[in-house]
């Protein structure tokens, strides 16, 4: 059963439109379904709505710490109301995955992300599931002759700045997808939505 649904990003209005808040456009989609508002709770440093989704009770969350302190967020949350590392999902930006891709796992390292290398070390775990976002790779932009030459692409602007508009709306389909399977993710059925979601289209 997941009883926690944490989109990764970054608070302040200069972000809401960039790729690295992807996990909160998620959460964003889930409150809107839930008819749930979101409400700043200073002892969780972060967004919060207590959400009734598909007839399970499940707690939303976006930490407000900034990515790379995410899991001081997360962990309050967790311990105040005793939900355990595997019923937890958080959903995040994937920087291996191409925009329109969506995929979930349990467990795993973070692949460089600070978000997710946060939460484990504050959860003391790595065995949470995980929805990951594709938002593409800004190597993938990178011409033959700037690879050649060692050319090293910029990460950190990269996911600090909003897809192109053919990008968001591979990432939006993606997230339409993910959506579908909400209603079997929380009511526990983990595995069937795996395979739901990671069918071909």
């Amino acid at each position: 059963m997941i009883k926690m649904i944490v989109g990764l990003g970054n608070p302040g209005p200069e972000y809401v439109t960039t790729r690295h808040n992807a996990g909160f456009w998620l959460v964003d989609a889930l409150a809107r379904e839930a008819h749930a508002t979101l409400r700043h709770e200073s002892r969780y440093n972060g967004m919060v709505a207590r959400a009734r989704l598909y007839g399970e009770e499940v707690w939303l969350l976006q930490p407000q710490t900034y990515m790379n302190r995410s899991g001081i967020s997360v962990v309050a949350l967790a311990n105040f109301y005793k939900i355990l590392p595997d019923e937890i999902l958080v959903a995040h930006d994937e920087l291996d995955l191409p925009p329109g891709t969506v995929k979930l796992k349990l467990g795993g390292g973070s692949g460089g992300h600070n978000g997710l290398k946060d939460i484990s070390a504050h959860l003391s775990t790595q065995q949470y599931w995980r929805l990951r976002v594709g938002i593409g790779h800004p190597r993938d932009a990178l011409g033959e002759s700037a690879k050649a030459a060692g050319a090293r692409p910029d990460v950190a602007n990269f996911v600090l700045k909003p897809p192109r508009r053919e990008e968001q709306e591979l990432i939006d389909t993606a997230l339409e997808r993910a959506m579908s399977i909400m209603p079997t993710v929380v009511k526990g059925e983990l595995e069937r939505a795996m395979m739901l979601l990671h069918r071909p289209a």
